[in-house]
């Protein structure tokens, strides 16, 4: 792979915020900075705002163009005019995380003690809660006192479970998707790879490869094509690919390849054009620590205590990075003291990915869900013309 240029520069739509934050392992940021996009608009009351929050390799442009790689937004099937997320009805809001690279604090951005230098790997270690405490400055700062839902998948779920059990009174709704209360072994090792072969990378240059205006690209690519294996099926891998070769008919020379193989080469080119590796190290970190039960004394129920927020787990039944016996443990967590909480394991071949692509069962019922909420809530239809 051809040596990039470090990530261009791009005017994100970004709040910076003077106090800080403190973060779990102790540290505390000086200056913290939320990149972060908003579509609709919020009412008199602010009583319509929904908070999307993005998985490891998403970031704010949920429903728009993205300003790197020209494509449409990662989310655009479920959030927009008439779609189950209505931009029409709601003010949706979707940060970039802590530790991200699309404009929010990050190993990217400058250092509290060096300044006209990047974080680099120094920047300090996070956690899934301390993304969520970032969003909520947001939220303040946009005058919402209480979100009416939070929706995610994948780490974004994670990010929705924190959210209602640090600050309950604040979400009215809330959507976990294809998600768990803690990180399994196996995902924990999925992502060690990935971090591997970002260390081995001879561009990696301890964590200043920005110093020498290099970047870890061949390592990043492969701990990409790692991670995508995890969120597609074998079913749909098979569907797509199976052992066609790409422009041969025989396996005759060792650089004739298979179409899974280019697939996941060009999948690993293109995400090393719009993220920071140590980004990447900073964020799979906070996902393999994120452990609610842990938060709680160690009983996952008591993360939910009291809470009056209403949930709707959604899972896929080919799902194996995030099985449904994970949703059901949240689900059981919920019950256990007396949550309003219902459950669906959408059935699909597509994986983990699932939650990002056309599946009719998953929107209908993000949209029925949404739609009993609003009712209940007392917010009416906008009128169409």
């Amino acid at each position: 792979m051809d040596q990039l240029e470090p990530l261009a520069e791009i005017a994100h739509q970004t709040v910076v915020f003077p106090d800080g934050l403190a973060l779990d392992c102790g540290r505390s940021l000086r200056s913290l900075a939320v990149a972060y996009r908003t579509y609709g608009t919020l009412d008199a009351v602010g009583g319509n705002a929904i908070l999307i929050c993005h998985a490891l390799t998403g970031d704010q442009y949920v429903a728009e163009t993205h300003p790197l790689t020209g494509r449409g937004g990662w989310w655009s099937s479920l959030v927009g005019p008439g779609l189950p997320v209505d931009t029409d009805r709601f003010f949706v809001i979707c940060a970039n995380v802590l530790g991200g690279c699309m404009g929010s604090t990050g190993p990217g951005t400058p250092h509290d003690e060096r300044p006209g230098e990047p974080w680099g790997h120094e920047f300090p270690p996070i956690t899934i809660r301390d993304m969520v405490r970032a969003q909520k400055k947001l939220v303040d700062h946009l005058g919402i006192r209480q979100l009416f839902a939070v929706i995610g998948g994948s780490m974004g779920g994670m990010q929705v479970l924190e959210w209602a059990a640090t600050y309950p009174e604040a979400v009215f709704a809330a959507i976990p998707i294809a998600t768990a209360a803690h990180h399994s072994a196996q995902n924990i090792a999925f992502n060690e790879v990935g971090r591997q072969a970002i260390f081995a990378d001879p561009d990696w240059h301890g964590g200043e490869y920005w110093r020498e205006r290099a970047t870890p690209a061949r390592g990043l690519a492969v701990a990409r094509m790692v991670a995508h294996i995890t969120y597609l099926s074998e079913q749909a891998l098979t569907r797509k690919f199976g052992r066609r070769l790409r422009d041969a008919t025989s396996l005759t020379l060792l650089d004739d390849r298979f179409e899974v193989e280019s697939y996941l080469q060009y999948q690993g080119s293109t995400f090393v054009r719009r993220f920071d590796a140590n980004s990447y190290l900073s964020i799979t970190r906070a996902m393999d620590f994120f452990d609610l039960a842990a938060e709680h004394g160690g009983e996952l129920s008591r993360a939910f205590e009291g809470a009056r927020t209403r949930f709707c787990l959604v899972s896929f039944s080919s799902d194996w990075l995030f099985p449904t016996p994970a949703s059901r443990a949240v689900v059981n967590a919920l019950i256990r003291v007396a949550a309003n909480v219902s459950f669906v394991e959408i059935a699909s071949d597509k994986g983990h990915d699932a939650f990002l692509l056309d599946e009719p069962d998953f929107h209908r019922t993000i949209a029925g869900f949404i739609a009993g909420c609003a009712e209940h809530r007392g917010l009416k239809p906008r009128e169409r013309a």
